[in-house]
């Protein structure tokens, strides 16, 4: 069977939306069941009343736990729906009475216990006589067992932005009697990375160096940063144009003279000359020790954050 526990649509959807997850969810060919979460409540506007759905899909409709018997498989399927934009917790006081496996499917917040989603207790699920408990809402994915139940949430399937750059996917359960696993399924859905590339005055090169060679669908933001003369951002996005959805940050500074400070009647003077000095006899291996020791003594001294190669 396949458990979806809410939020598959957020915000506006349209009837080529509804129309699709219908058609897949027909195509799947098993019993589908879809507990509405906060962001897609069983409401008057809901799309979960733009009917007829597929007969192999129930949608739990009532904020409280309803079960659905399946005798073919021997277990009971337990849910319930948010009716708005909050719900208090439907696993409170709850207690399977079944014959089979019970399994549980909730839209559902495991991680406070004043949430207005629903809250689910460590205690609510020992006490829930589930074999297994599916969760959503959560867009980190987790789990917990207490007492013979195990309770999990894969997190949302796709990071909705920059701070959720995770691996996404889904969980497979198996259930045997009442022994409950999982085993995640990571989807090959676009990924978001946030990363910081230090230009070395080649900003072109130092994307290549960090990017993927063939291109991505994959969403990048990356943060120049380093030493570099004026960056020509519009240039540089259209040289990786193969990459869609990359935000280019310019956060470079105007490159140091080294040797500024070697003129100077100061400690700090006698350093820099002797580097100077050291860099004109020096191998190619030294040079490039005795240059970057410059350029962090720079930093150093004017007051910027140092990152070590």
């Amino acid at each position: 069977m396949m458990l979806l526990s809410g939020d598959l649509f957020d915000g506006e959807y349209s009837a080529d939306s509804i129309r699709a997850l219908k058609n897949a969810l027909e195509e799947a060919a098993v019993p589908v069941f879809i507990t509405p979460g906060n962001h897609d409540p069983q409401s008057i506007n809901s799309p979960w009343q733009k009917g007829p759905w597929p007969e192999n899909v129930y949608i739990f409709k009532e904020n409280t736990v309803t079960g659905i018997d399946l005798p073919e498989l021997g277990c009971t399927v337990y849910g319930g729906s948010f009716t708005g934009p909050e719900s208090t917790g439907m696993l409170e006081n709850f207690r399977a009475d079944c014959n089979g496996i019970a399994i549980g499917i909730l839209h559902g917040d495991p991680t406070q216990l004043r949430s207005p989603y629903c809250p689910v207790t460590e205690q609510q699920v020992k006490e829930s006589g589930l074999a297994y408990l599916a969760l959503g809402h959560i867009h980190k994915g987790g789990q917990f067992r207490a007492g013979s139940t195990l309770c999990a949430w894969p997190g949302c399937p796709m990071g909705r932005g920059y701070d959720e750059q995770s691996e996404k996917g889904v969980l497979i359960a198996t259930i045997d009697g009442n022994n409950a696993s999982t085993r995640f399924i990571p989807l090959d859905l676009p990924r978001f990375y946030d990363l910081e590339a230090d230009t070395d005055m080649d900003a072109s090169a130092a994307l290549g160096r960090l990017l993927p060679p063939a291109g991505s669908e994959d969403f990048y933001r990356i943060t120049l940063t380093g030493e570099s003369e004026p960056l020509n951002l519009a240039h540089l996005q259209a040289q990786y144009s193969h990459f869609p959805n990359l935000t280019l940050r310019d956060e470079t500074v105007p490159p140091t003279d080294l040797w500024a400070r070697t003129g100077d009647d100061t400690l700090e003077g006698v350093y820099f000359r002797m580097l100077r000095d050291a860099l004109e006899t020096a191998d190619e291996a030294s040079a490039r020790q005795i240059l970057l020791a410059a350029k962090i003594s720079n930093q150093i001294l004017d007051g910027r954050e140092v990152k070590l190669p």
